[in-house]
C-alpha cells in the first residue's frame, strides 16, 4: 500500500518552522480551495467575538483576499500596504464593527505569499506574533495549498484546522497539509473540520477517511473539531456580504460552528 501524497518533502519542511510558537493563533487551512475556509473563519471569528472575545482574522490569502469581500467592507489599509512598507500592521488593523472583532485585510491581486521572499513573509508573521499579545484569539485564514510560505504562516499557530469536505481532491489535499505540517512539527495540533456535509453521519464518515488515512501512513490521527452542515442560508449570507450570525442565526450551519466554538480555545 502506497502513500496517497506520492511527492517527496521539501526541503523547507524542516523542524525549525517549529521553533516559534503563539499559544494564541489559530490558523485554518485548506489545501484546496472551494471549500468554505474563509467562511469558516469569518464565522467562527464572529460567534467568538459575540461571545465577548477579543478577535483578529487575519487574510492570509494575499492574492485572493476575500475576508473584506465577504463582509462587503472596503478597508482604508491592508496587508499589502504593510508588505510595501507604508504602514506598520497594527496600523492595518480595521475594526469591524458589526461583528465586533478586528480584521487585517489582504488585497486582491496584489501578490500572494508564494511570491513573497522567505524573509518577508518571516517579518510578516513575526509582526503579528507580536500584534496576538492584543487579542484572545488570532485566526490566520490561509490560502489555499501547502507551498513554503502558506505552511510558514501557519507555523507558530498552537492549532490548525484543516476544512475539508467529501470531495477527493479535497480529502487529498487536506492530507498534504497534514503531513507536511507534521513534518515541520511533529506535535502539531491539527484539528479537522468538514464542511458542507450532508448529513452529521456523513460528515463522520469523511472524516473517519481521512483520519484512516493519517493513521496508516502517517502513524497519526488528526482530531474532529467539529462538523458544519450543508446548508442553503451559507450562500444566501455570502451572496448578500452578510455574516450568517447576522443573517440567519438561528440556522443549522450556525450553531455547528457555534459548537465549536464552545471548544474555545481548542487546546
Amino acid at each position: 500500500m502506497s502513500d496517497p501524497i506520492p511527492f517527496a518533502l521539501p526541503q523547507s519542511a524542516t523542524p525549525p518552522l517549529a521553533m516559534l510558537r503563539c499559544p494564541n493563533m489559530f490558523a485554518v487551512a485548506s489545501g484546496k480551495g472551494g471549500v468554505g475556509k474563509t467562511w469558516f473563519s469569518i464565522t467562527l471569528s464572529h460567534t467568538l467575538a459575540k461571545k465577548g472575545k477579543r478577535i483578529l482574522l487575519f487574510d492570509g490569502d494575499l492574492g485572493l483576499a476575500n475576508v473584506d469581500i465577504q463582509l462587503g467592507l472596503t478597508p482604508e489599509r491592508d496587508i499589502a500596504h504593510v508588505t510595501e512598507g507604508h504602514n506598520t500592521l497594527e496600523e492595518a488593523v480595521t475594526r469591524y464593527v458589526d461583528g465586533g472583532f478586528d480584521i487585517l485585510a489582504g488585497r486582491s491581486g496584489s501578490g500572494n505569499l508564494a511570491t513573497m521572499p522567505t524573509q518577508k513573509v518571516s517579518d510578516l508573521r513575526t509582526s503579528l506574533i507580536d500584534l496576538a499579545k492584543n487579542y484572545d484569539a488570532v485566526f490566520v485564514d490561509l490560502g489555499a495549498g501547502v507551498d513554503r510560505a502558506v505552511r510558514q504562516m501557519a507555523g507558530p499557530a498552537a492549532t490548525s484546522f484543516i476544512v475539508i469536505t467529501d470531495e477527493p481532491t479535497s480529502l487529498t489535499d487536506g492530507y498534504a497539509f497534514i503531513k507536511l505540517a507534521r513534518a515541520a512539527n511533529p506535535q502539531a495540533d491539527l484539528r479537522i473540520v468538514v464542511n458542507m456535509a450532508s448529513s452529521l453521519t456523513e460528515g463522520q464518515r469523511t472524516f473517519e477517511t481521512i483520519r484512516n488515512a493519517c493513521e496508516i501512513f502517517l502513524r497519526f490521527s488528526p482530531k474532529l473539531a467539529g462538523i458544519v452542515r450543508r446548508d442553503t442560508k451559507v450562500r444566501d449570507a455570502i451572496r448578500a456580504q452578510t455574516p450568517l450570525l447576522t443573517r440567519s442565526p438561528a440556522s443549522d450551519a450556525a450553531g455547528d460552528v457555534g459548537a465549536i466554538a464552545a471548544q474555545f480555545p481548542f487546546l
